[in-house]
C-alpha cells in the first residue's frame, strides 16, 4: 500500500472512496506529468507548484486547483473567495463532471508550466 493508499483509507470517509477512485483516475489520464503525494494533510498532485488537491468534508469532497481563480469556468462549477484557489464540492460519482474536470485540469498544468 502506497502512503497515498494509506493516507485515503485513514482520512477519507468510506462513503468517498469511490469518488475520490474517480479522481484520481481523472488526473492520472489527465495529467500523467503531476506527482501524486500527500502533503499539507492532503491528497495532492504537483509540478513545480502545488496543482490540484483533494480535502475532505463531512457532506462533499473539494477538488480544489491553486490558480482556479484565473481560470475561464464557462461550466459554473468553480467556488470559493481565495486569492488564487478554487474548488468545486462533489458529494458523490453522480456529481462528477468528467468534461469539466479535464478542462480545469488542462488549465492548472497551464499555469504551472506542465502542459504538453
Amino acid at each position: 500500500m502506497t502512503s497515498t493508499d494509506a493516507f485515503i483509507q485513514e482520512k477519507i470517509p468510506p462513503q468517498f472512496h469511490d469518488l475520490v477512485k474517480m479522481l484520481r483516475d481523472l488526473m492520472r489520464e489527465s495529467a500523467p506529468q503531476a506527482t501524486e503525494k500527500v502533503g499539507y494533510g492532503m491528497l495532492m498532485w504537483s509540478g513545480r507548484w502545488p496543482i490540484a488537491w483533494i480535502t475532505p468534508g463531512k457532506e462533499a469532497i473539494s477538488f480544489g486547483f491553486r490558480a482556479g481563480a484565473y481560470f475561464e469556468d464557462p461550466f459554473g462549477l468553480l467556488k470559493g473567495t481565495g486569492k488564487h484557489a478554487r474548488n468545486v464540492k462533489l458529494k458523490g460519482p453522480a456529481d462528477v463532471n468528467r468534461e469539466a474536470l479535464r478542462y480545469y485540469v488542462r488549465q492548472a498544468l497551464e499555469h504551472d508550466g506542465l502542459e504538453q
